[in-house]
């Protein structure tokens, strides 16, 4: 297994043309796994769907989860090869993992994979909406409604379509945890369009707590700060990805084995009398809001 390392240092590696970017080509690899971690069953008998779970934050989520007890859908684009490694790690836990691939900016796909994985494993506990894209653009009229509209879909709109189709399946102690950003808070003065989904997703979040407090279904997030994820390499020019995450007190990038343990947290029952909140694993930032 994996150990994790905190002072590994961020190389630019091989640049990728297209997000949201392969993790098996990434140097350094990512630390998706902690060599600490103890798990206590937290998540026992669970079954959970996560987006963006073949690389990055959700693969390191998926792991977890599946280290608690958790059986796990992997909703991903096309990254077939990190997705099968995700799911190998799963089943070294002696847990399941469905994979399912294709695009959660359409709403037919969503429907069609949370129907899926709630007859795999015969329901749904948790939901992890964690997809995204990011464009920078420097200059506002570089942003293109094609941009705009793909942004938007696949950050803010997937969330609306898998959680409508996951209510059919949802009841009293699950938990929806959706990936906002430190971007929500703070702003971004290169990435106006994912920055506003994030805030976006804030205040779904927020809504959506209220909205579903009733039926028993608390809904959390977490706002990562930078994280040694494929969207990096995916996205920024090597000199920006040379220097990622050098700029918060921390003085480094997280890992994504770092930023997993928020989102065990938010499912379990040890979250009970949290909803409506947002876990902040950001490297010190200190935000208000």
């Amino acid at each position: 297994m994996q150990k994790g390392s905190r002072k590994r240092k961020v190389r630019t590696g091989k640049a990728q043309e297209k997000q949201p970017g392969i993790e098996s080509v990434m140097d350094p690899q990512p630390d998706f796994v902690s060599g600490s971690y103890r798990p206590s069953g937290r998540l026992e008998g669970k079954t959970a769907l996560i987006t963006g779970g073949d690389s990055g934050i959700g693969r390191a989520v998926a792991i977890a989860f599946a280290k608690e007890g958790c059986d796990v859908t992997v909703v991903y684009l096309n990254e077939h090869k990190d997705a099968g490694l995700t799911k190998r790690y799963i089943e070294l836990e002696n847990r399941k993992c469905l994979l399912i691939a294709g695009d959660v900016s359409s709403e037919s796909f969503c429907k069609k994979a949370v129907h899926k994985a709630a007859k795999q494993f015969g329901g749904l506990d948790i939901v992890v909406n964690n997809s995204a894209v990011q464009y920078p653009k420097e200059d506002i009229t570089r942003i293109t409604r094609k941009q705009l509209e793909k942004t938007f879909k696949v950050n803010i709109f997937s969330h609306f379509y898998i959680i409508k189709a996951a209510m059919k399946h949802l009841g009293k102690d699950s938990s929806i945890i959706n990936t906002t950003s430190v971007t929500a808070y703070r702003g971004s003065g290169h990435l106006l369009d994912y920055a506003a989904t994030k805030g976006a997703i804030v205040s779904f979040t927020r809504s959506l707590s209220a909205n579903l407090v009733k039926k028993g279904i608390r809904v959390n997030g977490v706002a990562p700060g930078p994280v040694w994820t494929p969207l990096v390499p995916s996205t920024f020019p090597p000199k920006d990805v040379a220097s990622f995450g050098t700029d918060v007190p921390l003085g480094r990038a997280g890992q994504p084995f770092e930023i997993a343990p928020c989102y065990v947290f938010l499912a379990c029952n040890d979250s009970a009398y949290i909803t409506g909140q947002i876990l902040h694993p950001n490297g010190g930032e200190i935000i208000n809001g």
